[in-house]
């Protein structure tokens, strides 16, 4: 049985305008959050978005429909934003996103009758501590650490994304842990 996503890319394909403009619905929020989850910065996470879907575009001939279009598109979002993150200087990645409420996501945004200004200000604290210390992971850590606990996805789909095995991704998660630990176990 084929996918909703790779019927609407078959439409694209064909040149179906509003088959893509789906696409893009289905997909451009959920990549700005992950996106933004590894690059911690707004404008980086927009553009790598607009390069995502690009790509997709001019490449989508190419989807093999045997794989899940989900799998495919993130590969290319993942793949872009490790790009930006290797092209950046080590100093400027520990500083990014460095403004008041910039380093907040949206989750810290969602208001909740059970929260209290104390609670939310601790909360956002240790989510802002959080989301440093995973900024300062190297780019082959973070990508894998963004996509299992921030995106929820599974060890083999992360390997599916990140082209991996399975073995490997464990590995990185396990590593990603620990540098984490080491970092936070004073912080929080």
């Amino acid at each position: 049985m084929i996918s909703v996503e790779a019927r609407l890319a078959k439409l694209a394909l064909q040149g179906d305008q509003r088959a893509f403009a789906e696409i893009v619905e289905l997909y451009q929020d959920k990549l700005y959050h992950m996106a933004y989850r590894m690059l911690y910065n707004r404008q980086e996470a927009e553009d790598v978005v607009q390069d995502v879907f690009l790509r997709v575009y001019k490449n989508l001939e190419r989807y093999d429909t045997t794989m899940k279009f989900s799998t495919w598109i993130y590969r290319i979002a993942t793949n872009l934003c490790i790009d930006r993150l290797r092209k950046r200087k080590a100093v400027y990645s520990l500083d990014a996103e460095s403004g008041e409420h910039e380093g907040l996501d949206g989750y810290a945004m969602i208001p909740s009758e059970d929260r209290t200004p104390e609670t939310e200000l601790l909360l956002s604290d240790t989510q802002r501590i959080i989301h440093q210390a995973i900024a300062t992971l190297p780019a082959k850590y973070k990508s894998v650490m963004v996509l299992r606990y921030l995106e929820d996805l599974s060890l083999q789909e992360i390997g599916d994304v990140l082209d991996m095995p399975v073995t490997t991704v464990k590995t990185r998660v396990h590593r990603g842990r620990e540098f984490l630990r080491k970092k936070l176990e004073h912080k929080l």
